[in-house]
């Protein structure tokens, strides 16, 4: 435990790919969410899979493991109550109980290193149980 913290509080070394597969995600709209993953053993962050612009919600849901933890970024498009059309973009956190607890305390004393490499996020969520980022908490949460 003492080593996941000590690893976690000299900051983990966020890979270039991170920041450049959520900048064609946010602008030029060629995926629709990017999940990354930390490699403890060389202590950074990386790009761990890219969903395509035709996939969803359910898609990313899939691509994140039961059993560790994950970060992930997904550009929910819905029409606002005025008829308009919007993005907006989710920073997620998924813990999952079963998790080990060194990946707990690394993702979550990491967290906020990734997020100030990823400008632009409107909405974080942190999910321990899946139903905690169900695509009604997204759509809640956007409108």
């Amino acid at each position: 435990m003492a080593m996941a913290y000590k690893m976690a509080t000299e900051g983990m070394n966020i890979k270039e790919e991170c920041k450049r597969w959520f900048t064609e995600m946010k602008w030029k709209k060629v995926h629709r969410f990017v999940v990354y993953k930390i490699d403890e053993r060389t202590r950074a962050v990386l790009v761990d899979k890219v969903g395509g612009p035709g996939e969803g919600y359910d898609e990313l849901v899939a691509a994140l493991p039961g059993d560790d933890c994950r970060y992930a970024v997904f550009d929910f498009d819905f029409v606002s109550v005025d008829n308009c059309q919007k993005s907006k973009i989710f920073f997620i956190l998924r813990s999952p109980a079963a998790s080990r607890i060194r990946a707990k305390i690394l993702y979550a004393t990491s967290k906020q290193g990734l997020r100030r490499v990823l400008e632009g996020v409107h909405y974080e969520v942190q999910a321990t149980e899946r139903s905690e980022m169900g695509f009604d908490v997204i759509r809640e949460r956007a409108q």
